[in-house]
């Protein structure tokens, strides 16, 4: 069933890029690495910073539970957040999934980002 993005329609000069990211990501909260991959996307949208998309299988999803936290993105659809939990330390809403994104934007499936406000992110290119 078709899912549009209701943003393309209003703004169609409105552009997001999405690339394989040519290196390896890793995530850690405090000194546990909670995701690591060589398969990340990077994101660009407009005049905000890149953001790196890691393939949920490359997420430590047992340091993570799902959050009631969702938001609306008009041109990626709605995103849930996860919060993490790692040696005793804990932190709310780390990592964003857009679990059925817009038809424009289906490259994010099955992937999630993160706060780089929350978490460290070491991304290394070759």
């Amino acid at each position: 069933m078709p899912n549009p993005a209701p943003g393309f329609q209003r703004r169609p000069d409105h552009r997001i890029v999405v690339d394989p990211y040519m290196g390896t990501v890793t995530v850690r909260f405090g000194d546990t690495v909670i995701a690591s991959s060589e398969r990340a996307l990077e994101l660009r949208e407009g005049s905000y910073p890149p953001v790196l998309y890691l393939p949920l299988e490359d997420i430590y999803l047992e340091h993570f539970e799902k959050s009631a936290t969702t938001t609306h993105c008009p041109f990626k659809g709605d995103a849930t957040y996860w919060s993490v939990r790692a040696h005793g330390a804990a932190a709310a809403d780390v990592l964003w999934v857009y679990e059925e994104p817009y038809d424009e934007m289906t490259a994010i499936a099955g992937h999630g980002a993160f706060y780089p406000d929350k978490v460290r992110i070491d991304a290394a290119k070759p």
